[in-house]
């Protein structure tokens, strides 16, 4: 499960158990990658935090199927089979509920660069995406200005930046511990709330 040790649900107490009872899916079901922190159960929460912040706050303004796919590309970009399976069985979910070819949003982002069925505007945000991965250093002016000519206001290019931050974050933080999907049903994820936090993770 994980290059390191940890600590089991069924062995959790005190704190740690607490936490587990939150990042739970509707199964029960405590993904690895949370397991991973168990050592450290404050890392835990603190990737809680980030993550639905980003990703699952009632504050974004970019559509989270949108979100879920700019998270597969750049895992795929790290490396991060963990995350980009996880993330891709989250975005199957939320485009099939609204009728919208998962198949052919998938096959547009295993491209060199991402095209139709996205738009012009979602495929300018992947390649953000693409350049912020692969060379952050060289991120410049202009690229936000692309970003604004083509309808992005400043805080979605923020929401964009910080999906993928978060997933630059998570990809190394599973790459780096060995972390694998066995045990795990991939995508679930529980409505999301104040107190009662859902993941789909990676």
């Amino acid at each position: 499960m994980a290059f390191i040790n940890t600590i089991p649900v069924e062995q959790a107490s005190g704190r740690l158990e607490k936490i587990y009872t939150r990042v739970q899916d509707p199964s029960g079901q405590v993904d690895n990658i949370f397991l991973a922190h168990s050592l450290r159960p404050h890392t835990i929460e603190g990737h809680m935090a980030l993550y639905k912040s980003v990703l699952h706050h009632s504050g974004n303004r970019l559509p989270e199927w949108y979100m879920e796919a700019v998270g597969v590309l750049v895992s795929q970009l790290n490396g991060c089979d963990y995350c980009a399976d996880h993330h891709a069985a989250g975005l199957q979910r939320l485009l099939v509920a609204v009728s919208m070819d998962y198949k052919a949003y998938t096959a547009a982002l295993n491209q060199p660069l991402a095209g139709e069925p996205f738009t012009p505007r979602e495929q300018l945000g992947l390649a953000y995406a693409r350049k912020l991965t692969h060379a952050p250093g060289h991120i410049e002016q202009g690229d936000i200005d692309s970003l604004r000519a083509a309808g992005f206001d400043d805080g979605e290019i923020l929401e964009l930046n910080q999906v993928v931050a978060y997933f630059a974050y998570a990809n190394r933080t599973v790459a780096g511990l060995g972390v694998n999907t066995e045990g795990e049903t991939l995508g679930l994820s529980p409505a999301t709330g104040d107190d009662k936090s859902a993941w789909t993770h990676g």
